[in-house]
């Protein structure tokens, strides 16, 4: 079981709800992900960054049991996946939430039905009470009411972020899981979902994991963030722990050409 442990850079004892340790995952004769190890902890949000094709996306289905991994260990919220039970499994899922990349919604469905998928799946409630709760969750991303019986083809891309985050949260998680959460949008609803997500963890006291490429999400919302590099976690830490890595790809990445201006002074 992991549990309280010392964040020896924030000076303070705080709870690891995800816990990685030598993790290896690989397709074929292609090792992705070698012997990688990584802390979250409880309340952070966490910005996950790396190159094109280096394994992010990877890292966060295998954490979630969607791909294979070859070793290591991965423990969520304390618990091993691999010494729970069915029921033990089914109750941990529960307390986890997923945006995936693009929205990822149910094109035949509505906004309310699609948000009611996890609670169809976990819960045994009566449809007034899935449907009162999915009029909670929808006004909870800053959703208008009649979004709900809209389809995901109705919706611009911002909504189908929104709905897809609405859905995420819909069995109340500790842990949400977010996946480039504002590639395809605009600077101005970029910031905007930046704020929501920065809102939601204050007030519902979640723990963010988030894949993202998008310097203004790392810069503005992330507590810490670590870089993917060589098959594992090269670095984590603060922006000004980023900024301080004399590593190169890390230096071209937060002092680029594309980085906030102020940085590259």
């Amino acid at each position: 079981m992991d549990g309280v442990r010392v964040d020896k850079q924030a000076g303070s004892t705080r709870e690891v709800v995800l816990s990685v340790k030598d993790l290896t995952v690989g397709f074929g004769d292609r090792i992705v992900l070698d012997r990688l190890n990584l802390d979250i902890y409880r309340g952070e949000i966490l910005g996950f960054v790396g190159a094109s094709g280096s394994g992010k996306s990877v890292l966060m289905r295998t954490v979630l049991r969607l791909l294979p991994r070859r070793a290591g260990t991965i423990h969520i919220l304390g618990a091993d996946y691999d010494r729970t039970s069915e029921v033990e499994r089914m109750a941990l899922d529960m307390r986890l939430g997923v945006l995936f990349q693009h929205g990822a919604l149910f094109s035949s469905l509505t906004v309310r039905e699609n948000i009611q998928v996890p609670m169809r799946e976990y819960l045994d409630l009566p449809q007034s009470m899935m449907d009162d709760l999915a009029r909670l969750k929808i006004e909870l991303v800053g959703l208008a009411p009649e979004a709900a019986d809209k389809f995901p083809s109705e919706l611009s891309g911002g909504m189908i972020k929104r709905a897809a985050l609405a859905r995420a949260l819909a069995l109340d998680p500790d842990l949400v899981f977010l996946d480039e959460p504002t590639s395809g949008l605009d600077p101005i609803g970029a910031a905007e979902f930046d704020e929501l997500i920065a809102k939601l963890r204050d007030t519902l006291g979640l723990t963010v994991y988030m894949v993202t490429h998008d310097l203004d999400s790392l810069f503005s919302v992330c507590d810490r963030i670590a870089v993917l590099a060589q098959k594992k976690v090269l670095v984590e830490g603060t922006i000004d722990d980023m900024l301080a890595c004399d590593d190169a790809w890390v230096q071209a990445y937060f002092r680029g050409k594309r980085a906030r201006s102020i940085v590259r002074k």
